[in-house]
């Protein structure tokens, strides 16, 4: 996870904060060097920390702080406000032309992950703007980077315009640009070329490309585990091209973080996107205040809703929950449940937005339960389509639990626990169901109403 060692330090110096009743200005100081510490451990750059650790300092020596009657939690806001400001203060939004397609250039070193980046983005932008998006392929250079793109573009039913790797990338992007106009595609997303190093060459290219095509945005990929040469990187494609975002990627690896917290201050542009994941849909947009709220243990409430809202079908949710109080749960009912879970992502991923979760609770493996949750799909799969429609024919049935064991490559014993506990919760439904009914009863049953 982005930002465990940053979180950990931070969280653990405002719990020592809280243990006091009033704070001095020694308390602050202490802190204060701290949190210099914490930052610069996460590969923040020297400057920016510098200017944070100046900023929060004189915010906290206030009056307003010290004679506070909760100080801890006055820091901990000026703090929050602070870190929230630095990455950007609010989302930055992708600048939509009012005229023909939006053209978005993709530009980066090699190895950064631009060629999935042009597809997570396209694919973001047609589920969450209704947009039609095309790829463009510009990136005549890297073997398979062509083939590449194509194949990321099948995965997710996205057009892909490519010319071969004859033609000068500049006509390339020109052409593609005019499919898009014909065949009615309003974002066109360009898949530019990268270099192991930053050099003159693929700079001028860049350069003729943005002459070209005048594009709406362009977007930096940078591999966040860089550390400090992201932001070296930024500033340099800043430079020469005035990029006017960054899309972060592997933000969900062994990262410190220090370049989400950085760029921003050096660059002065915004990061717009994160990638969070291998899957297509491991993408989100970069929401200063929330990784704030994350970053100093406070939760990322709103993203957990959104994730949910986007993942869930109500009506199938509703169906499923009126099935389990009418006690007709069916391992088909199962299989839809685990599917809807499915949709949000992983455990671990989900547990970061929830506020107050302890630390303990946070370095428990739950890869384990989805490999268990992994289990139970198989088994249920190799039902036949009656038994799983009706779970009373396994129940007596050890020829059946066999065949079923042998066939999904699991054990007697793990088919008899997903059956026994399928038994348990139509039980308790079952109870529950009977108390709702006796509580109405008794509440309702004796009024002239």
């Amino acid at each position: 996870m982005a930002f465990e060692g940053l979180a950990d330090k931070l969280q653990e110096t405002f719990k020592k904060l809280r243990g006091k009743g009033k704070l001095g200005e020694k308390d602050i100081k202490e802190a204060m060097r701290e949190v210099k510490l914490a930052l610069l451990e996460a590969d923040v750059n020297f400057k920016v920390v510098k200017t944070f650790v100046k900023n929060v300092s004189e915010k906290c020596v206030g009056s307003e702080v010290l004679e506070s009657l909760t100080p801890a939690q006055q820091v901990i806001k000026i703090v929050n406000e602070e870190l929230t400001d630095l990455m950007g203060g609010s989302e930055s939004k992708i600048n939509f032309s009012s005229v023909g397609p939006t053209v978005i250039m993709l530009v980066g070193l090699q190895g950064a992950g631009k060629t999935t980046m042009c597809g997570k983005l396209a694919l973001q932008l047609r589920k969450d703007k209704n947009k039609k998006p095309l790829l463009v392929a510009c990136d005549i250079y890297r073997p398979a980077a062509i083939k590449q793109l194509e194949v990321v573009g099948k995965q997710i039913d996205i057009p892909v315009f490519q010319k071969g790797d004859k033609i000068n990338p500049v006509q390339i992007a020109k052409e593609g640009i005019q499919y898009a106009r014909e065949n009615g595609n309003n974002v066109v997303i360009i898949d530019t070329a990268g270099r192991l190093h930053i050099d003159e060459e693929l700079m001028t290219e860049l350069k003729d490309v943005k002459a070209e095509v005048n594009p709406s945005e362009i977007l930096l990929v940078v591999d966040s585990m860089t550390g400090q040469d992201a932001v070296n990187v930024a500033e340099t494609f800043n430079e020469a091209l005035d990029i006017s975002g960054v899309i972060l990627t592997k933000l969900d690896g062994d990262t410190r973080g220090g370049a989400a917290l950085s760029i921003r201050h050096m660059t002065q542009k915004p990061v717009k996107f994160i990638g969070v994941g291998e899957k297509m849909n491991d993408f989100e947009v970069f929401h200063p205040d929330r990784m704030s709220s994350r970053i100093l243990g406070m939760g990322d409430v709103l993203s957990l809703i959104e994730k949910a809202q986007e993942a869930i079908d109500e009506k199938e949710a509703k169906e499923l929950g009126q099935k389990m109080m009418e006690n007709d749960f069916t391992y088909d009912d199962y299989l839809t449940a685990m599917d809807q879970m499915k949709k949000l992502g992983s455990i671990s991923k989900l547990m970061e937005m929830i506020p107050g979760i302890p630390k303990e609770l946070k370095d428990v493996d739950f890869d384990a339960g989805e490999k268990e949750l992994a289990k139970v799909r198989s088994i249920i799969y190799s039902m036949t389509p009656k038994e799983r429609r009706n779970p009373k024919l396994i129940v007596g049935s050890s020829s059946r639990k066999k065949r079923i064991a042998k066939g999904s490559g699991t054990t007697l014993q793990d088919v008899n626990k997903l059956i026994k506990g399928h038994e348990v919760m139509r039980k308790q439904m079952k109870q529950m169901k009977s108390l709702t009914k006796k509580s109405k009863k008794g509440l309702f049953g004796k009024l002239p109403f």
